[in-house]
C-alpha cells in the first residue's frame, strides 16, 4: 500500500491485459515465489488472494478509460506465472497531465492502440 492510496478503501478487480506498465521492472526473484505461494494457497475467486491492491492510475481520455501501473511489479508477475487473469487494484483517477509528470515527454505514446493478438 502506497501513501497515496493509505486511506482509499475502493477495491477494483481489473484484468492484467488492460493495465498498461510502461517502466521496465527490476525484479526479486525471491519475493516473486513468495507472492505465489501466497496465491496458491488462496481460492483463485476469492475476493481476498492474499496480497495488497496494486495501485494504478486511470486517466479518462476520449471516452475511455485507460489504465496504468508504475508499482507493483512483483504482484503482477506473481499474478502472471499463477495464470490469474484479475488483479486487485486500488484505481486513482488522474488527468492526462498528471500522469506527464511520471513519464514527461511520452505520454502520448501511451495513449497509443495496442494491435490486436
Amino acid at each position: 500500500m502506497s501513501i497515496q492510496t493509505k486511506n482509499l478503501n475502493n477495491i477494483t478487480f481489473l484484468p492484467l491485459d488492460s493495465i498498461r506498465r510502461p517502466i521496465m521492472p527490476v525484479l526479486d526473484e525471491e519475493k516473486i515465489s513468495r507472492m505465489i505461494e501466497t496465491l496458491k494457497t488462496t481460492d483463485p475467486d476469492s475476493i481476498d488472494d492474499g496480497l495488497p491492491p496494486i495501485d494504478i492510475l486511470r486517466v479518462r481520455k476520449n471516452g475511455k478509460d485507460w489504465y496504468f501501473g508504475f508499482g507493483g511489479c512483483h504482484r503482477f508477475q506473481a499474478y502472471e506465472r499463477t495464470g490469474r487473469k484479475i488483479a486487485k487494484c486500488k484505481v486513482v483517477p488522474v488527468t492526462e497531465s498528471m500522469l506527464k509528470m511520471y513519464v514527461g515527454g511520452s505520454v502520448d505514446e501511451m495513449f497509443k492502440e495496442r494491435p490486436s493478438s
